[in-house]
């Protein structure tokens, strides 16, 4: 008979170890190729980013960041059919068709407008 000597892994550590593994795979795919990608399912909104961001320049005085500046606003329902739309904090607070997300108007700010004769 054999004499064999040594201690063997455990259930529990074999486990761990392939947990780990997992979640290391994960982890370098979603650096590599994307999270977008890997999870599209997590997309999330960011309506409250902006509403924050356009009170925040309407409060300021920010008259480039509330009239001009370019924010991607992401929700589900967006009046084009996509999960993004570009514009402006202007064009989301007085556009009928975003009235449901909230963007108030600033009364403070008065944008200039683009009138070319």
């Amino acid at each position: 008979m054999l004499n064999k000597r040594g201690q063997g892994l455990s259930t529990n550590a074999i486990i761990l170890i392939i947990l780990g593994v997992i979640v290391l795979v994960i982890l370098a795919l979603g650096f590599m190729i994307g999270w977008n990608k890997l999870l599209p399912f997590i997309s999330s909104d960011n309506v409250e980013t902006i509403k924050t961001s356009c009170v925040s320049a309407c409060a300021t005085g920010n008259t480039y960041g509330f009239c001009a500046q370019e924010r991607t606003l992401k929700a589900d329902g967006l009046p084009s059919g996509e999960k993004s739309e570009q514009g402006t904090c202007l064009k989301f607070a007085t556009d009928e068709l975003y009235a449901n997300y909230g963007i108030e108007e600033c009364s403070t700010i008065s944008c200039p407008t683009d009138e070319t004769s």
